[in-house]
């Protein structure tokens, strides 16, 4: 037979108004943490700067020297195309025209290709292929006072500009 666990069961009862003055206590706990949370948060993300860190959109980009007339080099992790001719340089914006993914280098068939939608560009950049609208960009590039070329990607300039040196 079985034996209880308890010898008097009415002396384990809970009242119904202790119960939901448990659950009433423990639910108004929990809107006062979350409020706290809100408030505590705003406070934070008011203390935390609203600043962007962005790389400068003016950089040096080397000697005029260490381009051979002919060359095009890509700027790694600038997005900018240095290109030397006889006439003198010009640098050019590497974001298709069409969706802005990077145009690669064909030296062979001394074009840019778009590895997305199929845009072809001349070495000027000017488009001949594809669904790119226009040519690619041209950026403003001049001679710093350390004799370095340098970059302004703030600076957009036409097809015949072009930094004698």
């Amino acid at each position: 037979m079985l034996k209880p666990l308890v010898d008097d069961i009415s002396e384990t009862t809970v009242s119904r108004r202790r119960v939901l003055g448990g659950a009433l206590f423990w639910a108004s706990c929990g809107i006062v943490v979350a409020i706290l949370g809100v408030i505590g948060g705003g406070v934070l993300r008011f203390l935390y700067p609203r600043a962007l860190y962005e790389a400068s959109k003016i950089f040096k980009v080397g000697s005029p020297e260490s381009y051979k007339i002919g060359s095009v080099n890509l700027v790694t992790g600038r997005g900018v195309w240095i290109v030397r001719e006889q006439e003198g340089f010009y640098a050019i914006l590497a974001k298709c025209t069409h969706l802005g993914c990077q145009p690669i280098w064909y030296e062979d068939q001394q074009v840019f290709k778009c590895p997305c939608h199929g845009s072809r560009f001349h070495k000027d950049g000017v488009n001949f292929a594809g669904p790119a609208p226009r040519p690619l960009d041209r950026l403003y590039l001049s001679l710093a006072s350390d004799g370095r070329l340098e970059v302004d990607k703030g600076k957009d300039v036409g097809l015949d500009y072009k930094l004698k040196v």
